[in-house]
């Protein structure tokens, strides 16, 4: 049994913000993947839940007028992993999701809670840095829409008000528009395990293929907070794909913008052998992909993602 004074199910994003304001020990719930746990080991013990589970706008994928993709963070693992739009768009986004836990988590855990949970190993987390994401967080004040590259405080914070509920997360055409990418995650198992490191690089080469154009680079558990390496993205932009060197480039550029530590999973050490290894090979496979034409156009208006089942 778990120890919880009230269970609140919201029928509205502005209910959750009301039953969250009125309820300070309140905390929200939809997957449950992370809150059950904390629960069950006597965090939190005695509060309340405020479930948005049930709030179908917050669920699914779908495209607006201008072209952004507008992710419910209710979305599960599984359905994120096969919508439509996400293979079509943004698949490396679904590959990564698709390396959470196992089969069960996957189909419970949301994409919001992965988000807003802080934790620097979310599998999501090192991607969304890369395609520029936008958290839109509604509390009592209103609705403010937040850089994913500035959501983070650090490790397990970020700048979520207890009153707010995040109801979307954003991705705008010119972030996706034109890239390929790879997420590679490093753990001890092959599956069921949280990583002791993950790696998003995505690039845009020029029509003729032949040079990189840009490039964007994120990490989880390299340092803090999820980051981005912007110095070496700079670094990399213009440089030719046939060179060998932009790997070693990349190699080594990276090692001055990060900031791991040891843990009982890694060596600080062992992680910034991880940090340089894993971005030389998403960096390959990305090009791999451009070259293989897999890089999308911006999304047309009125397309649909697919049906959300979790």
């Amino acid at each position: 049994m778990f120890d919880i004074e009230h269970y609140f199910e919201a029928k509205s994003v502005e209910d959750a913000v009301r039953l969250l304001t009125e309820h300070e020990d309140a905390e929200i719930i939809s997957g449950g993947t992370d809150v059950l746990v904390k629960l069950r080991d006597g965090k939190g013990a005695g509060g309340s839940l405020v479930s948005i589970h049930e709030i179908k706008e917050l669920h699914g994928v779908k495209i607006l007028s201008d072209g952004t993709l507008e992710i419910g963070p209710a979305t599960c693992f599984t359905d994120l992993t096969n919508d439509p739009l996400i293979i079509r768009y943004v698949p490396y986004l679904g590959e990564a999701v698709d390396t959470v836990g196992g089969p069960q988590i996957r189909n419970q855990g949301t994409i919001g809670g992965n988000v807003c949970n802080g934790a620097t190993s979310a599998d999501s987390a090192a991607t969304l840095q890369t395609l520029n994401a936008v958290v839109v967080l509604q509390g009592a004040e209103g609705v403010r829409r937040v850089p994913v590259t500035e959501f983070y405080t650090g490790p397990g914070r970020t700048v979520r008000r207890h009153d707010e509920v995040c109801r979307a997360i954003e991705i705008r055409p010119e972030d996706y528009a034109g890239f390929t990418g790879c997420y590679m995650k490093y753990g001890k198992r092959a599956a069921m395990e949280i990583a002791t490191l993950g790696c998003c690089v995505r690039v845009r080469l020029t029509p003729d293929g032949e040079t990189i154009e840009e490039a964007r680079i994120g990490y989880g558990v390299a340092a803090p907070t999820p980051i981005r390496c912007r110095e070496t993205e700079q670094a990399l932009a213009g440089k030719r794909v046939a060179d060998d060197q932009i790997y070693e480039l990349i190699g080594s550029g990276v090692l001055n913008e990060v900031n791991p530590r040891s843990s009982w999973r890694a060596s600080k050490d062992f992680r910034l052998q991880l940090i340089s290894e894993l971005a030389r090979r998403a960096l390959k496979e990305a090009i791999r992909r451009w070259q293989n034409h897999e890089a999308p156009d911006a999304a047309l208006p009125g397309r649909k993602g697919g049906d959300q089942g979790c």
